[in-house]
């Protein structure tokens, strides 16, 4: 079970309708099962593999030495778990460390609970992958598992998820999945089946101490292609996690991959890649919020004067910053503000203003990598979700109510930060540590005028007398009449 704050639930069980239940789906038994042995399987057709004139020794043998650096070549044959999608990525990872010489079995871990739209039983994108998992490792005759973790996605991952849109907070699922799924679960799963490493399709680098030195820390580093970097979504991994994982793909850059992919023959290459939340498929991230959360209908207030704009279907559709998906006129408008007791929703044209832009930020539940804080100061810091790269920053400790916070300086001024979002600090393409920003813990962000704070007041008191509602636009210095010019 997730541990996590308790919030007041008598102010919250008014506006969010009740959870429904999901429906429950045996887990497989035993976990691990061999996927020849899944009848709906057998009937699907098979991929063509390498031509006559690409055979895998000798596109093994066209591999130059530094595509495979990252693959521990030096230390083969290892026993290596690799973790496969069916996509390009984790394909590519596979042939790499098998042209290294390891010993590899291929794991496809079903997570995927489209059963629970029944609108959807026609569509099964789960089968497609694992039909081109299984061509990757016909290939090379490696052995495909199947191992099922829907429940433990669901408890783990899902359920948190619904539970943090709930509360206005936007969270991250591929921070969560590789943490508690892929290297968590997974790595529970096969730890009596003694293998060295487990591997996967990451744009990530891992450093291990050398064997006169175990007990120093591995080390997590920015991959060689920065665009397709996915190290801040393994911000959360423990040093006992990552000690046993290998990333080949960590010193190669995308346009290498394709390139490899064609000499390899691998019956993927041309696959476009995975886009959205994995488990969701073809479902509409809207519609599965509205499935597990529902609708209420509350206010679109612009923030600076407090004027009605519209209404929508309830808080958590919307995060700090979005902009698609109002249908406002007279845009574009962004979400710069939620009031969530009240249900309210505020925008602004103004959201990439100068007078917006911010040098500090305060966050909570600072994690260092290596266990305590680093000795140097000046940091880079990356937001997820954030297009604009890295930003040179200094820390600096305050003492918070419970826990303590630190202060975040900016080198430059940026516009409204993300709410809620991972923050990710590095220094020298090395991975130092990382938190999220909690809402209360924000320096002033954007103004909300005092006639949409009126607005507000006028909401909640809706069904009470005037007299109450005046009492009320008194206890922030305003009279009914001038709340409302």
């Amino acid at each position: 079970m997730l541990s996590r704050t308790t919030l007041i639930a008598s102010t919250f069980s008014l506006y969010f309708p009740h959870k429904p239940l999901r429906r429950s789906f045996p887990i497989a038994a035993p976990t691990l099962r061999r996927l020849l042995s899944l009848p709906s399987l057998r009937l699907l057709p098979r991929f063509s593999t390498l031509s006559p004139l690409c055979s895998t020794s000798a596109a093994a043998k066209t591999v130059e030495p530094c595509y495979l650096s990252c693959s521990l070549p030096e230390k083969k044959p290892l026993k290596v778990a690799v973790l496969l999608s069916g996509g390009l990525d984790s394909s590519l990872a596979l042939r790499l460390l098998h042209a290294a010489g390891h010993s590899c079995t291929a794991f496809y871990l079903k997570i995927w609970f489209q059963e629970d739209f029944e609108n959807f039983w026609s569509e099964c994108p789960w089968e497609e992958d694992l039909r081109y998992a299984k061509a990757v490792c016909d290939q090379v005759d490696v052995p495909l598992e199947v191992v099922h973790l829907t429940d433990e996605y669901w408890n783990n991952v899902v359920s948190y998820i619904i539970d943090e849109y709930r509360y206005g907070r936007t969270p991250n699922p591929d921070v969560l999945c590789n943490t508690r799924i892929k290297f968590g679960a997974f790595m529970d799963a096969i730890s009596g089946m003694s293998f060295d490493y487990i591997a996967s399709g990451h744009y990530a680098k891992v450093v291990h101490p050398n064997s006169d030195n175990k007990d120093e820390p591995s080390a997590l580093r920015l991959s060689k292609d920065m665009v397709k970097d996915q190290t801040y979504f393994l911000s959360h991994l423990s040093q006992s996690q990552l000690k046993r994982l290998i990333f080949p793909l960590g010193c190669i850059e995308k346009e290498e991959v394709r390139r490899l992919a064609k000499i390899f023959g691998l019956p993927n290459q041309d696959r476009k890649d995975s886009q959205g939340i994995c488990f969701l498929g073809k479902i509409k991230f809207s519609e599965f919020v509205a499935r597990h959360i529902g609708e209420e209908e509350g206010l679109i207030l612009e923030a600076e004067t407090g004027d009605f704009l519209g209404n929508h279907r309830g808080f958590w559709f919307y995060t700090i910053g979005q902009r698609q998906g109002l249908r406002l006129p007279g845009g574009p408008w962004y979400v710069v503000e939620k009031a969530i007791e009240n249900n309210v929703v505020f925008v602004s044209r103004n959201y990439f203003s100068v007078d917006k832009r911010r040098r500090q930020f305060r966050v909570g539940s600072l994690r260092f990598f290596s266990g305590s804080p680093p000795r140097i100061t000046q940091l880079q810091c990356k937001q997820c979700r954030d297009e604009n790269g890295f930003n040179l920053i200094s820390l600096e400790k305050n003492k918070g109510l419970f826990i303590l916070v630190h202060r975040v300086h900016l080198a430059l001024d940026r516009c409204l930060l993300s709410m809620i979002m991972f923050n990710f600090f590095f220094s020298s393409r090395t991975y130092i540590g990382s938190e999220y920003c909690l809402a209360q813990w924000y320096d002033s962000q954007f103004d909300i005028s005092e006639k949409a704070k009126a607005q507000i007041i006028l909401q909640h008191y809706s069904s009470l007398s005037m007299n109450c509602k005046e009492r009320a636009l008194e206890s922030i210095g305003m009279t009914n009449s001038s709340s409302l010019e």
